[in-house]
């Protein structure tokens, strides 16, 4: 798929990398990521994504955009309030970008319609809040058969991994099932918001290794970070053969009970 001259133009700086070159960035032309989340993480990952030419985007999220979610989710500003967040994602990626194909699935993501939704991506990002449905998206990819790109941020902590199916770690590897009972949320012990900007750029910059070739992507590792004292911390995983999702006997459909 070769580059316009306008592309060339556009895409100069990332061009001119060692390792990348054309040839990178018509792969980045050609690909199609999901991303599923908005919001704090899903902010800098889409619009880095969209600089950088990824050439078709997925935007999944169901919320409607309220005032406390713009201290993080710079992707949106306060004429978009009661917006639904991918409509919101959408018209500013264009704007940045109108080269590229943007898709907009405005609903919350369930064991009905998530491999459907995930079927016509290469790559998956997900950059969701709440731990069920980290899972899901986990356990979709992994039956799917798509890579899988992750994070967290809560409080002044991030956390991002990378994933390939049946090759290396899942998130049911390092945690089995969401947890039981009340889960710690950002309303109650707050987020700052480049945290989540942070590890937002991170999952862009994983996206990118994966789909360019360049780099060596986060896969059997969890990369962490608590921000008071900027230490990283990589903690690598192992797959597990036993896992309920990606091992020998692992999942063959989706339980809805599982992911309420």
């Amino acid at each position: 798929m070769a580059l316009s001259t306008e592309e060339l133009e556009r895409y100069n700086r990332n061009i001119l990398l060692e390792g990348m070159g054309e040839e990178g960035q018509q792969r980045l032309k050609r690909a199609k990521v999901l991303v599923v989340g908005a919001g704090g993480l899903g902010s800098p990952v889409l619009y880095y994504l969209a600089a950088a030419g990824v050439g078709e985007i997925g935007i999944c999220d169901g919320d409607i955009l309220d005032l406390s979610n713009l201290q993080r989710q710079i992707l949106h500003n306060t004429q978009d309030l009661q917006k639904n967040k991918a409509q919101s994602a959408k018209e500013k990626l264009e704007i940045l970008n109108p080269t590229l194909k943007i898709n907009t699935h405005k609903e919350r993501l369930n064991v009905n319609n998530i491999l459907g939704i995930l079927k016509d991506y290469d790559l998956v990002i997900e950059a969701t809040d709440a731990f069920v449905s980290k899972f899901l998206v986990n356990d979709a990819c992994v039956l799917a058969n798509k890579v899988l790109v992750r994070g967290s941020a809560l409080h002044f902590c991030g956390q991002a991994m990378s994933i390939k199916p049946k090759e290396s770690a899942c998130y049911a590897c390092l945690f089995d099932k969401p947890p039981k009972g009340a889960v710690l949320t950002s309303a109650e012990v707050g987020i700052l918001g480049s945290v989540a900007g942070l590890f937002g750029c991170i999952e862009a910059n994983e996206a990118i290794k994966i789909l360019t070739g360049v780099g060596k992507p986060l896969f059997n590792q969890l990369l962490s970070c608590d921000i008071r004292d900027m230490e990283f911390r990589k903690i690598n995983i192992k797959r597990n053969p036993c896992c309920r999702v990606c091992g020998e006997n692992g999942l063959n459909a989706l339980d809805s009970k599982f992911y309420t």
